[in-house]
């Protein structure tokens, strides 16, 4: 008589989840089409310094940089920045109003602090630091606080008061409007009452109306805005220059490297404006493409945040996500002169080294935060 095995019970095998790849993938393609452009942009103004590689290798060294910065937070558990998120943020906070003191100077705001030859941008690391301090607070909310005026006005309104002073007092207007909007959103993410937002972003949008109007070079932003074509020689010459080169570019573009108005036309045309060439060398089409790619960035992010078990990783994903998409809908906006003229640079594409650093660490953060979402079964 065979022998009769005893059947074993089939065994059901668990694993955390991987990093998020899709989103990984998004990143590095975004990465190398901005660096791509930022070449292709800067050479012109870079040779007329005497160097035409001079800007890329400096990004390039930059991207090094950022790629450590992604690769340690990465690895470095989300749920530790919790324990160090009040620190990060005051210290942050700290090094914001010294800036004004201690800071280098560049046209006509001092809002970068020099470390030898390089120089870093406080309020760039601000932005995170304020989205991470939130998560922390919000996450610890289990009992609908936020929802009532007095619990909203401390220490919310209140740190982010904070902020925006110390970002005026820098003449960092666009950087204000990013970080309040992020953490607006983040409150409202949070289970502040809809009424509330509406409010207080309606008693924001007059208080930056009013910082916009008493003073005088934003006030002639304002005016060129309207009219850009009426000041094409003076006040709008920005605007309508990039104009010009999206209109050059078509449906499909002059060509990779075949760009008119980078050669000294567009200011900052390796940065703040580099969408500005990018519509004018790969054209509409491609110009909308990229576009495309940084939607499906946002919304690998929120897929991402939805699907983390605890609310602390769930608000800092769904806050860096939205500090990003917030950055490229202004930067677009100014380019196509749809908003006013502000200094916001594009994420993954604009020239800048402690940005770009930045904003890798927190890609890393939100990679560790996919790796650590829910368990699967197989």
């Amino acid at each position: 008589m065979p022998e009769v095995r005893e059947m074993e019970k089939p065994r059901q095998k668990t694993k955390k989840a991987k990093i998020d790849f899709l989103f990984l993938a998004t990143i590095l393609l975004l990465l190398a089409i901005g660096l791509t452009m930022v070449f292709s942009a800067s050479a012109p103004s870079s040779s007329y310094k005497g160097d035409s590689l001079g800007v890329i290798k400096k990004q390039l060294m930059w991207t090094c940089a950022g790629f450590i910065s992604m690769w340690f937070f990465s690895q470095f558990s989300y749920k530790k920045l919790e324990k160090y998120s009040r620190i990060i943020f005051f210290a942050t906070l700290l090094l914001m109003y010294l800036t004004p003191v201690i800071g280098v100077s560049r046209g006509g705001a001092t809002r970068w602090i020099g470390i030898g030859s390089a120089t870093f941008q406080p309020s760039e690391l601000m932005k995170f630091a304020l989205v991470l301090y939130f998560a922390n607070l919000l996450s610890k909310d289990n009992k609908g606080k936020v929802r009532k005026f007095k619990n909203l006005a401390f220490p919310y309104l209140f740190l982010i008061a904070l902020v925006a002073f110390s970002l005026a007092l820098q003449s960092h207007l666009s950087g204000l409007v990013v970080t309040a909007a992020a953490a607006m959103i983040m409150l409202l993410a949070g289970g502040m009452n809809l009424a509330h937002f509406f409010m207080f972003g309606a008693f924001g949008l007059c208080g930056i109306a009013a910082l916009a109007i008493f003073e005088p070079y934003r006030l002639n932003r304002l005016l060129a805005f309207i009219d850009p074509f009426k000041y094409k020689k003076d006040i709008g010459w920005q605007i309508v220059q990039s104009l010009y080169a999206i209109g050059s570019g078509g449906l499909f573009g002059l060509g990779l490297g075949q760009s008119r108005q980078k050669y000294l036309y567009v200011p900052e045309p390796h940065n703040d404006y580099i969408f500005a060439i990018v519509c004018e060398e790969l054209g509409f089409v491609r110009a909308s493409l990229i576009l495309l790619l940084f939607l499906f960035f946002v919304w690998r992010g929120i897929n991402i945040a939805l699907k983390t078990p605890d609310k602390f990783g769930c608000l800092l994903a769904f806050g860096i996500v939205s500090l990003i998409g917030l950055q490229v809908l202004i930067n677009v906006g100014v380019v196509t002169s749809v908003l006013p003229s502000t200094g916001m640079q594009l994420p993954f594409f604009s020239a800048g080294g402690s940005s770009l650093v930045i904003i890798m660490g927190a890609m890393g953060v939100m990679l560790n935060i996919s790796k650590h979402s829910k368990i699967e079964k197989i």
